[in-house]
């Protein structure tokens, strides 16, 4: 080989070392995260925390992959196409509990973090409870970002106010104040289920208020029959509070459901604490524009809610991943996120007085009242068995077949194998 040649060979060769070196460093230099946070508060909160992590690794472009779709309807659907397909993103958004465990770590997609966990301090900064639900056989696979309650109703104070009334806490004094105000005109109870998991989260508090803490988390392991007189009073009050809510139900979400309240088209609708987050991007403050109270007949039982990230296997950008997970699990990034969100810090050593009036109020119930897991949001069922709950359920909203749904109900629980 001549010396020229052997020059010019040795310069490519260094020009395409150097080109994949750039490459690969570019790349490093991303970090996509994947969720559904689009709506008001949600996404302010999730802006704070890049806002944090641009702060800490300067020079990495977040690609912040979002689905719009509440409780991530339509995000499950395109994660669920991505990972299959080996094309994870560094992070994403995932409920604590089965949606973790049984969709994506039993299936060996995800890698522990433990060691991470014990690095940052997290374990001694996470209630047990929350420790449970991102851990499996001894591993922890995600981080709580923050705590949801479920079982929530809010009000227009203002619409309450002028009526003389109180915001229910039974369905029977409901069913009183939801007559006054329909003889006034005034729709009672606002529903966007749309995207059919809000319709879902209603019967949810409902169940609970009808078979209790005990009754209700026996539904998820077979204790408690759907087939037995709990759920059968369930849906029959189902089905007359379907007669105090907005006739176009069917064609909104869950955040235009909450913006009827302050459009003053509606005076009351029950979801979780999102809402709250969603009021405070509007301008709406607590105990001045809108009021809150468990929903009727929850009072002491918290129907608690976890956003999580975990690190994937073959995550892009591995190491960007883990510093997100570290501004996530942070202190400063728990107390920047949740106020905005509308929902309390996963840690249990955030400054609450960071925290609007509601919000305390949340994390003192969460401190003391029974904690129930959600179905509709990952913690309590298997995937497969939550997709069978959500149609059966909307189907049940326009036919309003109890015993039909019932069977409906234990056929899937059988189905899915939580029950016998």
């Amino acid at each position: 080989m001549s010396g020229k040649r052997h020059l010019a060979l040795l310069v490519t060769a260094t020009l395409l070392a150097l080109g994949v070196a750039g490459v690969t460093a570019g790349a490093a230099r991303q970090l996509e995260i994947f969720s559904w946070w689009t709506a008001g508060g949600e996404a302010d909160g999730l802006n704070a925390m890049f806002e944090i992590f641009k702060k800490r690794y300067p020079g990495v472009e977040i690609i912040n992959a979002t689905v719009a779709g509440g409780a991530g309807t339509n995000a499950k659907a395109v994660l669920k196409t991505r990972m299959q397909g080996g094309k994870p993103p560094d992070s994403f958004q995932v409920h604590g509990g089965e949606e973790l465990t049984s969709t994506w770590v039993i299936t060996g997609f995800m890698e522990p973090i433990t060691s991470l966990a014990r690095a940052e301090g997290w374990t001694k900064v996470l209630p047990k409870d929350l420790l449970d639900i991102v851990s499996y056989k001894g591993e922890m696979y995600s981080v709580p970002v923050n705590v949801h309650r479920g079982n929530v109703l809010w009000y227009s104070k203002k619409i309450l106010d002028q009526n003389n009334l109180k915001a229910p806490t039974t369905w029977a004094e409901f069913f009183q104040v939801a007559d006054a105000l329909k003889a006034k005109g005034i729709t009672p109870l606002a529903l966007g289920d749309k995207n059919k998991w809000e319709a879902a989260h209603l019967f949810e508090d409902i169940l609970l208020s009808a078979l209790g803490a005990d009754g209700y988390r026996g539904l998820w392991t077979g204790k408690t029959s759907w087939t037995g007189s709990g759920v059968k009073t369930a849906l029959e009050n189902y089905a007359k509070i379907l007669g105090y809510v907005n006739a176009d139900h069917a064609a909104g979400t869950w955040d235009s459901a909450t913006q009827m309240l302050i459009d003053g088209k509606a005076a009351m609708t029950i979801m979780g604490d999102w809402a709250a987050g969603y009021f405070t991007s509007k301008g709406w403050k607590p105990n001045v524009d809108y009021g809150f109270a468990p929903a009727p007949g929850t009072a002491g039982s918290f129907v608690i809610v976890t956003d999580t990230f975990g690190l994937p296997k073959k995550a892009p950008h591995r190491d960007q991943a883990l510093n997100w997970l570290r501004v996530a699990g942070s202190k400063e990034g728990q107390e920047a996120f949740n106020p905005l969100k509308g929902s309390i810090c996963g840690r249990t050593d955030c400054d609450l007085n960071k925290f609007d009036v509601y919000l305390r109020s949340s994390a003192a119930d969460f401190a003391k009242n029974k904690l129930v897991p959600s179905e509709v949001h990952g913690s309590a069922a298997p995937e497969n068995f939550a997709t069978q709950f959500n149609d059966i359920i909307n189907v049940f909203v326009t036919q309003r077949n109890v015993a039909a749904t019932q069977r409906s109900l234990q056929a899937a629980c059988v189905s899915a194998k939580m029950c016998k």
